[in-house]
């Protein structure tokens, strides 16, 4: 008799229950549709798995910035052939045969195996996720000459082996070359302007350094370029130094005349800061200037009663060492006119650092005038060796692992 009172109060008691079960499951169930929404602002911050257009945005830690007030030019040369090289010749298919040293014949790789170590801290280990993820819808351009073309190479190599074949492209738009990240919508590019302001050395292929006209104090067409880029790394040094005496214009177009090369620099110099302050806005965009890279033309600097150049060198120098290649008074007339300007420009000083590395240089493993030395041209390295250029992987590595590293430290965390 009492069966049916017992069976009510079973009931009464689960119905709670079963209305609570059914409240959490339609709960979780709207929760699981809003995140399968684009709308969803946890997918805003964390993306979609397997893809969408929102991905979780670059965040910098303390271990990812070198500590306030190192300075990370002063150091020295630390041999490491487990993390080095960033990239093999055979990974990156953007290198020009004036780089690719041991596709040309070098014997040793030595050059590739050093890694730079300042001496009061320790520069964040490149991570090409990570300068993409910064580099998100912005672009980067160097600018300069052979030298700064290397560097734009360098960079592409070391970030372009983690992008999936079809989302990268590479396209050649004289004086321009530009390698595009499609996933980032990001862009790293190179200029040629061996002298950063107009001269008649601008065709990016057809040009010598044997006839040099420069206009000093023009630089709008080549600025049209560099309008509105988000990171700028200029430089300019060797087309400079060929001869102590430089043709130039400077008011007229039609005044030609002689002029010392550290006053034509200086005067350069100048139209170029003048067209950062009137161009560049310094909440936006990033200016860099590289320092001269050093050249190794003379043995008998390092290795006194030698009468040779870079060719044969294996190791770096070890100890203080400054080349009469890297001229003093261009530094100066750099920092001067980089102290004036009204534009935050952060001077990346890599020429002592550079300068140590004599072992790093194509010598007769490059190309001259667009073609590969003969045999006959590599049997005589005293005449033929170059000792401007770097063979990549290889030292202008160490230049953009700097580059990467003042990106991180100015990058701005955003939630």
């Amino acid at each position: 008799m009492m069966i049916k009172p017992s069976l009510d109060r079973r009931i009464q008691t689960l119905f709670p229950l079963a209305l609570v079960s059914l409240l959490v499951l339609g709960t979780a169930r709207l929760v699981l549709d809003n995140l399968k929404s684009n709308q969803s602002p946890i997918f805003r911050v964390y993306g979609r798995q397997g893809g969408g257009n929102y991905r979780k945005p670059v965040f910098v830690l303390p271990k990812d910035r070198f500590e306030k007030g190192c300075n990370v030019f002063e150091g020295q040369w630390v041999w490491d052939n487990v993390s080095y090289p960033l990239y093999t010749e055979e990974s990156c298919p953007y290198l020009v045969k004036q780089t690719t040293c041991q596709r040309n014949g070098r014997p040793d790789s030595f050059y590739q195996d050093w890694r730079w170590q300042p001496s009061a801290c320790r520069l964040p280990r490149f991570d090409p996720f990570k300068l993409l993820d910064i580099l998100r819808g912005k672009r980067l351009m160097f600018i300069g000459d052979s030298v700064q073309r290397g560097q734009f190479e360098s960079m592409v190599c070391m970030v372009q082996s983690v992008i999936p074949d079809g989302k990268k492209s590479f396209h050649r738009i004289p004086p321009m070359k530009i390698f595009k990240a499609e996933e980032y919508n990001a862009s790293i590019e190179y200029y040629w302007a061996p002298f950063i302001v107009e001269s008649i050395s601008d065709h990016a292929t057809n040009h010598t350094v044997l006839k040099r006209l420069v206009n000093l104090d023009s630089i709008a067409k080549h600025g049209k370029s560099w309008e509105g880029v988000d990171v700028l790394v200029f430089e300019s040094y060797v087309w400079w130094m060929y001869k102590p005496l430089i043709n130039a214009t400077y008011g007229s177009a039609d005044d030609v005349q002689e002029y010392n090369v550290t006053t034509a620099y200086k005067l350069a110099l100048e139209t170029w800061a003048n067209w950062l302050e009137s161009n560049i806005n310094s909440f936006k965009q990033q200016v860099f200037f590289m320092s001269m890279s050093p050249t190794h033309l003379w043995s008998w600097e390092w290795r006194p009663g030698s009468d040779e150049n870079c060719f044969n060198e294996s190791y770096p120098i070890d100890g203080p060492y400054w080349g009469t290649g890297s001229n003093l008074q261009i530094m100066k007339i750099v920092d001067d006119v980089l102290r004036e300007s009204k534009i935050n420009v952060t001077f990346l000083n890599i020429t002592q650092l550079s300068e140590y590395r004599k072992d790093g240089h194509a010598t007769i493993y490059g190309e001259r005038k667009g073609k590969l030395l003969t045999k006959e041209q590599r049997s005589d390295p005293k005449k033929f060796a170059d000792c401007i250029h770097w063979c990549l992987p290889g030292l202008p590595d160490a230049w953009n692992e700097i580059l990467y590293a003042y990106l991180l430290q100015n990058h701005q965390n955003s939630m």
